[in-house]
């Protein structure tokens, strides 16, 4: 059995530029209720809904063997990542998690968290 994630979006033609020109993801299929992206075998339904209320936790995750190219790749593409307060994050936005792992949070068009973990 495969796991299918779903995002919800108010605007799906900036979900459609941004999941698939910007993070790269195959468009599979459009209708009026979605779009569906192959993601590294993943199937991601991006669900289009009349009103979102973002949360501020993440919905999304990506794990990445270099978080700082592929942060620098989406700063590149005008994606910057978020920086918290609360944390102690670097230049770029990665906080190093107690156990040692880089974490990065970035937004997408609707304001969903999603996150890269390195």
């Amino acid at each position: 059995q495969n796991l299918k994630a779903f995002v919800p979006t108010t605007v799906p033609g900036k979900a459609k530029l941004f999941y698939g020109d910007i993070l790269g993801l195959t468009l599979l299929a459009e209708d009026d209720y979605a779009l569906e992206f192959e993601a590294n075998g993943i199937s991601l339904r991006v669900t289009l809904v009349r009103e979102l209320n973002p949360q501020p936790f993440t919905v999304l995750g990506w794990a990445v063997e270099d978080i700082s190219g592929v942060i620098g790749k989406l700063n590149r593409k005008g994606i910057v990542c978020e920086k918290y307060p609360f944390m102690e994050q670097d230049e770029l936005g990665i906080w190093i998690s107690p156990g040692g792992a880089k974490v990065a949070w970035f937004k997408d068009p609707d304001g969903n968290v999603l996150s890269l973990t390195e």
